[in-house]
C-alpha cells in the first residue's frame, strides 16, 4: 500500500473546477471540512449556484465565474487542483459538443499550465467511458477501450481520453505532480432531475407518477456508487503517490430491467417501464474492477445501494415540487465555439 501524506489539509489552498456540479459541490465540502481554503470555479453552464450557496460567506471559501477554456488565473499560493469541470450527461454532451471538447483538452491544458506554475499537484477527472462499450468485463485501468472517435459519444469519450494523454504528458515531460480518477456511475443528492441519466430520471418520472422510460430492452448493465464513498476515493487518491490512472466506483452490477424496479419498490409507485431504442454506442456493460483502489488506496465502497437510494430519493422528495418538473435545459447554452 502507498503512503499518503501526513500534514495539515487546514494550511492547504485547493482548486475545484465544476464546483457548482453535482460531484464539483461534494468535493468543496469535503475539502471545506478539512480545513482547506476552496476556489470554487465554474462557467455554471450545467453547474447550479444552488449546489454551493450555502458555502457563500464562509471565510474559506470563494467562487469564480469562469469558464476553465480561457486562461485560467487564481491570486496567491496554490497547493491542488481538481479539475472535475465537464459536462456530464449524453445530453448535456450532444447539446453542447465543442464546449465539450474544449473543456476536455483547453481547458485540461490551462489548468496543467497553472497547476505548473503554481506547483501544485493536480487531479483531473476521467470516466468509466474511456473504456467506451467494452469487450472486457469487469473494467480494468490496464484495458484500453472499445471508443467509436466519430459517433454522437466520441465528443465525451474522447475528450476524456486525451486528457489522460495530456495529464501524463505534463508528469513525465515536466515532472508534474498529477493524478487521474476514472470515475464510474454515481450518484446521491444535487443531481439533475431529468438530465437524462438513468438514476434521476427514473427517480424524476416516479415522483411525477410517470412511467419510467429504459433504453434499449434493459438488459445492459450499470453499477452504482454513492457520492460520500466516490469523495472518499478521490481524497485518498489526491493524497496518494500514485500516477497511473486508477477505478473509482462501485463493483455492485445491476441490469436496468432490475434497476427500475428498484426504483419501483422504493417510490411505491406502481408505474410500468416503457422501452425506447438504445442511442447509438451505449454501453451494454459497465463494472469497474477496483482491485488497484483497494490494495493502493485501502478503499472501497461503503455504503449499499440500498441506503444510497434511500438518501438520493428522500432529497429529491424534499425539494419544492416545482422542482420536479424542472427543465434543466430550459435556458439556452451558450453557442460560441
Amino acid at each position: 500500500m502507498f503512503i499518503f501524506e501526513n500534514f495539515m489539509m487546514s494550511e492547504k489552498r485547493i482548486l475545484i473546477t465544476g464546483a457548482a456540479g453535482f460531484l464539483g459541490s461534494h468535493l468543496c465540502d469535503r475539502f471545506i471540512k478539512e480545513g482547506c481554503f476552496v476556489m470554487g470555479m465554474d462557467n455554471l453552464i450545467t453547474g447550479d449556484l444552488r449546489n454551493i450557496e450555502h458555502l457563500f460567506g464562509l471565510e474559506n471559501f470563494v467562487f469564480y465565474h469562469h469558464d476553465v477554456s480561457n486562461f485560467v488565473h487564481v491570486p496567491g499560493k496554490l497547493d491542488y487542483i481538481l479539475h472535475f469541470a465537464s459536462p456530464a450527461s449524453p445530453i448535456d454532451y450532444l447539446k453542447i459538443p465543442i464546449q465539450t471538447l474544449k473543456v476536455g483538452s483547453l481547458g485540461t491544458h490551462n489548468l496543467l499550465g497553472l497547476a505548473l506554475a503554481k506547483r501544485a499537484r493536480i487531479l483531473v477527472a476521467s470516466t468509466s467511458e474511456v473504456y467506451g462499450d467494452p469487450l472486457v468485463h469487469p473494467q480494468n485501468e490496464d484495458y484500453w477501450g472499445n471508443v467509436n472517435p466519430v459517433g454522437p459519444r466520441g465528443v465525451y469519450d474522447e475528450a476524456k481520453r486525451f486528457q489522460e494523454a495530456m495529464t501524463m504528458a505534463y508528469h513525465t515531460y515536466h515532472k508534474l505532480e498529477t493524478r487521474i480518477v476514472r470515475i464510474f456511475n454515481t450518484y446521491g443528492p444535487r443531481m439533475r432531475l431529468n438530465d437524462g441519466r438513468v438514476l434521476p430520471a427514473f427517480i424524476g418520472q416516479a415522483l411525477r407518477g410517470e412511467d419510467l422510460t429504459a433504453f434499449g430492452d434493459g438488459t445492459q448493465t450499470r453499477s452504482f456508487c454513492f457520492v460520500d464513498d466516490l469523495v472518499e476515493g478521490i481524497y485518498r487518491l489526491l493524497l496518494s503517490d500514485y500516477v497511473q490512472p486508477m477505478n473509482i466506483g462501485n463493483p455492485n452490477e445491476i441490469t436496468i430491467n432490475e434497476f427500475a424496479q428498484e426504483i419501483i419498490r422504493l417510490t411505491q409507485t406502481d408505474q410500468k417501464v416503457i422501452y425506447k431504442p438504445l442511442p447509438t454506442d451505449d454501453p451494454k456493460q459497465r463494472k469497474p474492477d477496483i482491485s488497484r483502489a483497494k490494495e493502493i488506496l485501502g478503499w472501497e465502497p461503503r455504503i449499499f445501494r440500498k441506503e444510497g437510494l434511500k438518501i438520493t430519493f428522500d432529497y429529491f422528495r424534499n425539494l419544492p415540487k416545482e422542482r420536479w418538473f424542472e427543465d434543466p435545459y430550459g435556458r439556452e447554452f451558450i453557442k460560441k465555439n
